[in-house]
């Protein structure tokens, strides 16, 4: 029974392993801007930014608002009936509507209006600017996994030679052909390429480790991305010239079309602040009523006093009043000329701040058109290297064979070659990366298809 029920945990541990998810950069990359909370709060303050409007929409309209009131007085008090004193007990009831509304304020409720659209656009501009960031750091941390995992073959690899010579070493050392130091220098290699695996492997785990706080997962132990092994991609990115790129993406770069809303939003406020000059015409509408027991009206056939019912009174004792009023500055303590004195200090600040972000833009377009460049040859370079490296090895090797090179040397011979291999996948996924950035502020979206 016992066998069993260890057989079924093995058996339910096994499929739990197989049950892994083995995420994709693309499914990384929805992910990460579906669940990042950082684009959540930036979202939230799109919503803000929404309910600012409707603010705005309802200062256009009139308010209205309902009163009443219920209170008894004893003692002295004055009759609501005909203004005299009483100490009569009283019961009083009071109610009414009153509504306003702002004809014009220098247009500044219309201008808190389109400020507030324009203002929802740029925090559109804002969220879709920080996906963007997002999305070419998901990237880059899934480039980083693969590349370290494609180094940990290539250790592998290496090391899995080793092996081989060091097996073979051994038998000739045993019939006396080579001396044991070329063994044991073998072995000290062999030593140091299982370092190197430890140490890739570790490098392939802080890697995933760091992909997956990009995505906000904490279940690192089973997380892991799909078996990909990504070629160069073919692009014509570099048929454009560093210029055409900048212009294209001036077009659509969501940090700049937040920098232009920015000055867009200052000149409204500008405008805002002027509109303090100038008069504000408003209109009222009032109506109530009320009802109280001490009240005596002349009866109209007998003329004796008698006190109307509830209802009648609010009819009776109902009435309306409404009209306008003008309200002109004339000195508020220089409040006014100094809120416009910030304002065009804002504005001015928001376009110098926009001529910044677009020299920092064309800086790093710039940049990146010289990096793919840089890349690209460094990647040939890598690959001259490496096919240089292997036929020099080739060659040690079949010398070693013969006894012509002792092992220290033919080890240093595969040490070239093992470093030429990893700089090989080193400086194609910098240049994958850096080719997809340029790609992506020429408006094409991340993808290594």
């Amino acid at each position: 029974m016992k066998y069993r029920i260890l057989l079924l945990l093995v058996l339910v541990g096994l499929t739990t392993n197989a049950q892994v998810k083995k995420w994709t950069l693309e499914e990384c990359v929805i992910y990460a801007v579906e669940n990042n909370l950082t684009i959540e709060q930036f979202a939230l303050d799109l919503e803000t930014a929404k309910i600012d409007k409707s603010d705005a929409v309802g200062n256009l309209l009139p308010n209205l608002n309902g009163s009443a009131s219920v209170s008894s007085n004893t003692g002295f008090s004055i009759n609501p009936t005909n203004n005299l004193p009483t100490n009569q007990t009283a019961f009083n009831v009071n109610g009414g509507f009153s509504s306003n509304v702002t004809l014009f304020d220098g247009l500044r409720n219309v201008k808190q209006l389109q400020r507030a659209e324009m203002n929802a656009i740029a925090s559109q501009y804002r969220l879709d600017d920080l996906k963007d960031d997002i999305r070419l750091n998901v990237a880059n941390a899934y480039l980083q996994v693969v590349s370290n995992i494609e180094q940990v073959k290539v250790f592998k690899a290496q090391f899995a030679v080793t092996e081989q010579d060091l097996e073979r070493t051994k038998e000739l050392v045993e019939s006396g052909v080579v001396p044991r130091g070329d063994l044991l220098e073998i072995e000290a290699t062999a030593a140091t390429q299982e370092q190197q695996i430890v140490n890739g492997e570790s490098l392939v785990t802080i890697a995933k480790v760091n992909l997956a706080q990009l995505l906000q997962i904490t279940d690192y132990e089973n997380f892991d991305i799909a078996d990909e092994d990504f070629d160069v991609p073919p692009s014509d990115i570099l048929s454009n010239s560093a210029k055409s790129i900048f212009a294209k993406a001036m077009e659509f770069r969501n940090d700049i079309k937040l920098s232009e809303a920015n000055v867009a939003l200052a000149e409204k406020d500008l405008e805002i602040s002027k509109g303090a000059y100038l008069p504000t015409i408003g209109a009222f509408f009032n109506y109530g009523t009320r009802y109280s027991d001490v009240t005596q009206l002349p009866d109209p056939v007998t003329g004796v006093p008698f006190t109307p019912s509830f209802t009648d009174q609010l009819w009776i004792f109902d009435g309306i009043s409404y009209g306008a009023q003008l309200s002109v500055p004339i000195f508020n303590g220089w409040s006014t000329r100094n809120n416009v004195k910030r304002s065009k200090i804002s504005l001015e600040r928001t376009k110098l701040q926009f001529e910044q972000d677009k020299l920092a833009l064309e800086a790093t377009v710039q940049q990146a058109y010289v990096d793919v460049t840089t890349f690209r040859k460094a990647y040939e370079a890598a690959q001259k290297t490496q096919e240089a490296r292997r036929l020099a090895y080739e060659y040690a090797k079949e010398r070693y064979d013969v006894g012509l090179m002792n092992a220290f040397d033919f080890q240093q011979a595969q040490a070239r070659v093992d470093n030429a291999e990893a700089d090989v996948i080193r400086t194609k996924y910098d240049y994958i990366f850096r080719l997809k950035i340029l790609e992506f502020y020429f408006g094409i979206p991340i993808s290594l298809d």
